[in-house]
Formats: C-alpha cells, sequence, structure tokens
C-alpha cells in the first residue's frame, strides 16, 4: 500500500508539467496490496541451534524527503531552470517507488509517505512537530548535508535509521551513529585507487605523481592519496606537484608514470591532458587516474584513452542488462517518460531497503552489513561504524576503452 502526503497545487495552463504532477501524484496513490507467500520451513537433518524467525513487520513504514519545493514552482511563470530542479526529485521518487512495488512482491505491505522536504530545515521542524515521522521504520532523506545534519538529534533520539541517499559528505560531519550513507566519501574513492595502484604495480619502476592545484576543493581528494602512499607497504617514488607543467622538469627516465590529477575543475584539467598527451608522445609511459566527477564531465575520449584513463566510481549502468532494460520498459509505462539518472539511484535504494524489511521484520538493521547487492546503478556493501552508522563501501573502477567506460575492478 502507498501513501503519498502533499499539498494540492494551483493549476495552470501549462498542460506538460501539468501531467508530470498528476502522475506524479495521483497514479503513486494508488494503493497496491501483495499476497503473503508462505514458504515452507526447510527440515534439517541433524539437530543445530535454531535461529529463531524474524519479527515480521504487518505493515512497514517508509517515510521518503525528497525536495519537490512544490510551494516554490508556479507552473504559469516557472522557467525551464526552475522547473529542472525538481526534476531530481521527480525522477528519484518515481525509481524509489517502482523499488517498493517490486519488493512488495515478497508480501509484505508497505506504507510509503512521500513529503516535500523543500530543502528546508524549518520544514523538516513542522514534519516532526506534527508527527508526520512518527512510527516511521525507516527514513530516506534528506538529500542534502545541511537537512541531513538537522534530522540527526530525531534520529537518534528516536532510533529511526536514516538513508543519505545522495550526499557524497563525509558521515563524521552528520554525528548520527543510524545514518546509512549510500554514496561512497572521496576517502573511499582514494583508497580504492592506491588500493589498486600499489597491486598493479612495481615500485621499482613506477613513479606515482599526485597533481594537485592546492585549492580547497582540490585538497579534499590531494590529502587522503597522500596520506595513503604515506603509509603504504609498497614504498612508490611519490611526487606532489601543482601542475604537470611543473612536473615536466623533474622526470625520471625509464620510469613509469602513474598521475593522479585530484582536480574536477574543466579549466584546469584540459590543459593538464592535453600536456600529458604531449608528454606521451616523447616516450614517457603514462597511466592516468581522475577525479571521480570526471564521469559526469565532457573530455576527449581518443585522449583519455591513449593516457589509460581510469577513475573510480559507485555507479554504472549497464544498457545491455536484461533487468535494466525491463526496469526502463516499467518506468515508460507506469510514467511515460524515460529514466534518468536518479530514477536508477531511486530503484536501487527502494528495492534494496524494501526487501531488507520483507525479508527481516524488525531486525532488518543486522543483515545490513551481511548482504551485498548489485543493482542496476549502484552496487552495496555496508559496514558499520559505531560513531558514523553504515557505510557503503562498494566501489568500481572504470577505464576508458573502446570508446566506453568498462569495469576494470
Amino acid at each position: 500500500m502507498t501513501l503519498v502526503q502533499n499539498h494540492q497545487l494551483q493549476l495552470s495552463g501549462n498542460k506538460y508539467w501539468l501531467i508530470i504532477f498528476i502522475i506524479l501524484f495521483i497514479s503513486a496513490c494508488s494503493p497496491k496490496v501483495q499476497k503473503t507467500v508462505v514458504k515452507k520451513p526447510d527440515v534439517p537433518k541433524v539437530e543445530k541451534e535454531v535461529e529463531k524467525p524474524a519479527l515480521k513487520f504487518t505493515q512497514a513504514n517508509i517515510s521518503l524527503l525528497v525536495p519537490f519545493r512544490l510551494n516554490d514552482l508556479k507552473l504559469k511563470t516557472a522557467t525551464k531552470s526552475e522547473i529542472e530542479k525538481a526534476a531530481m526529485a521527480i525522477d528519484f521518487y518515481q525509481g524509489f517507488k517502482l523499488g517498493v512495488d517490486s519488493a512488495a512482491s515478497l508480501g509484505l505491505n508497505f506504507k510509503l509517505k512521500v513529503f516535500d522536504s523543500r530543502n528546508s530545515n524549518a520544514r523538516l521542524d513542522e514534519l516532526i512537530k506534527d508527527g508526520d515521522l512518527t512510527g516511521s521504520n525507516l527514513i530516506v532523506g534528506p538529500v542534502f548535508p545541511e537537512s541531513l545534519k538537522h534530522i540527526a538529534k530525531y534520529s537518534t533520539s528516536k532510533s529511526i535509521p536514516v538513508v543519505s541517499p545522495l550526499a557524497a559528505t563525509h558521515p563524521n560531519e552528520f554525528n548520527n551513529p543510524n545514518l546509512i550513507s549510500i554514496v561512497n566519501n572521496i576517502d573511499l574513492h582514494a583508497n580504492k585507487l592506491g588500493d589498486y595502484i600499489t597491486s598493479a604495480y612495481n615500485p621499482a619502476n613506477t613513479v606515482v605523481v599526485l597533481i594537485n592545484p592546492k585549492t580547497p576543493d582540490d585538497g579534499v581528494m590531494a590529502a587522503p592519496i597522500r596520506a595513503y602512499f604515506a603509509n603504504s607497504k609498497k614504498q612508490f617514488t611519490f611526487q606532489e606537484f601543482a601542475s604537470v607543467f611543473t612536473m615536466e622538469t623533474k622526470l625520471i627516465k625509464n620510469k613509469k608514470y602513474v598521475i593522479i590529477v585530484s582536480s574536477d575543475d574543466r579549466k584546469f584539467v584540459v590543459p593538464t591532458i592535453d600536456k600529458l598527451i604531449k608528454i606521451k608522445n616523447t616516450g614517457l609511459a603514462i597511466d592516468l587516474f581522475g577525479h571521480p566527477d570526471w564521469v559526469k564531465q565532457n573530455y576527449n575520449v581518443d585522449k583519455l584513452q591513449a593516457l589509460r584513463t581510469a577513475v573510480t566510481s559507485s555507479y554504472k549502468i549497464d544498457y545491455t542488462s536484461s533487468t535494466v532494460n525491463n526496469f526502463i520498459r516499467k518506468y515508460r509505462q507506469q510514467f511515460n517518460f524515460e529514466p534518468g539518472e536518479y530514477a536508477f539511484k531511486g530503484f536501487d535504494i527502494g528495492f534494496y531497503f524494501s526487501k531488507l524489511l520483507a525479508e527481516h521484520g524488525i531486525d532488518y538493521l543486522a543483515y545490513l552489513t551481511k548482504e551485498k547487492y548489485k543493482g542496476l546503478h549502484n552496487r552495496f556493501s555496508f559496514y558499520y561504524d559505531e560513531k558514523l552508522g553504515y557505510i557503503n563501501t562498494s566501489l568500481m573502477l572504470l577505464r576508458y576503452q573502446n570508446f566506453a567506460l568498462n569495469i576494470i575492478e
């Protein structure tokens, strides 16, 4: 069963966006009741300690907090830019709902309460004061870091797990042991790169170079990279420069160069790639490792391939997968739109956590660190920290090959 809470909207002549919201808020409200599937228990052949059966939910309550910001959107006068601000929330919600509906086939009824968080802490206080979140077995959202910090006190006081679905912020900023962080923080990306480099390259003939322009943003990735190689059991020749132009004057002949660029600033990255191509053409062996955000940016693929460029990522959609294409068909049928990136994210989160709730009942959190998940878009593998909560550590390393990003690890 799906319940969506929303405020009435003022209608306008903008048919296109009116259809979007009708689809979003009316189709979501239709109840979905699933028959309970009763499985016969396996009879053990020998005596052994029998695990107590899970205390199941009669109905699992999930609260979803996403920033539709419908209170700010005036359809008569809204610009494309203003409408696109709500697109992420709509896309994520619709994918999430399909994930919950898919998990309902396991026999559990879900009460999904959807709230427009408006990206406002005052709105969160209003929901808490009015008791709208009371009885939640799981809260998914808010999306943005400041709102996640704001809801931490409520989460800890009520012992309600809160899923951070999209923020890459390090969980040490939230002070919430009930937090479930989906997106990998930059320290995990740095460790993934470090682990791969130390296993794939020989320290005797490899120079690892960190290109760090030394802006505050670039330093976020540079710091854990530097720390990793300072503490590595394999001692590589490690150098750090503000640019490849400075590095060029310090090159060591007959060495393999592993270049790590900590910046995602396009104005810096483009000339960096161009210069590395020129250096490589002199005969220097170079492998390039980029910032995780390069996946979303548009760089010259020929040059990236020539430099054997690799990037870490927590997500990748395989459009040759039958499971992915089945999801796309279902999404089109239900919403008459193409699913975007956030629809895939929403589905994986909705399905994974709803499945845990359906299979393990009240003790579902105990299985969070045990059950790995390979979804349409994300992979989940959680560990628990008493102060930081549950952290997803699953990461992929992608390399530009054959004009595509392919998983190499």
